[in-house]
């Protein structure tokens, strides 16, 4: 059976064209969400994989409207070929029924590992020139007359919303000097 996904970002955009692109292709149950790429929570994706059984191909009309990013598309089809269920993309003309199919999805899984390991690496070394040059990241430390008010007050025993009131602290800030 072929399994539709359709994806808009927000509710101003149509699905009609996703639709069609869906059913020209033989898609006989199509799952439909109207959120954004980036947000985690999308039902109708999750709807589509609870319902997909092996044998099945999932079909979308672009890469994009399946996946936040590209490792997450390539997790997606991970589980889909894990649970014996195909992939295609209309627009871009994947699909991972066949080895050549599969074969480009693992080049972009290997790209997208690339991709991770370049970020954490530039990370790294940025922060290691930071610290040569002696900042240490993260907020600045309170003043210690601010620090003495916070135990003082947390000693007396006042409610933590009322301390935190008065000396414009956050819970955590509180809860971290206050020890």
């Amino acid at each position: 059976m072929r399994i539709g996904y359709a994806r808009v970002s927000t509710d101003d955009q149509h699905l009609d064209l996703q639709r069609d692109a869906l059913t020209a292709v033989g898609c006989e149950r199509i799952f439909e969400d109207t959120a954004s790429g980036a947000k985690s929570a999308r039902p109708g994706l999750a709807e589509a994989l609870r319902y997909a059984r092996a044998g099945d191909v999932l079909v979308v009309w672009r890469l994009d409207r399946l996946g936040r990013s590209l490792s997450d598309l390539v997790r997606i089809v991970g589980d889909l070929e894990r649970a014996e269920v195909g992939f295609e993309s209309i627009t871009e003309r994947i699909e991972t029924s066949s080895a050549a199919g599969r074969l480009v999805f693992h080049v972009f899984a290997a790209l997208a590992e690339f991709e991770r390991r370049l970020i954490v690496e530039r990370t790294h070394a940025g922060l290691a020139a930071a610290r040569s040059r002696g900042r240490n990241g993260g907020r600045p430390a309170l003043p210690p007359e601010k620090i003495a008010a916070i135990r003082a007050m947390a000693a007396s025993g006042r409610p933590v919303a009322e301390i935190c009131a008065a000396l414009q602290i956050g819970r955590s800030t509180l809860y971290k000097y206050a020890r």
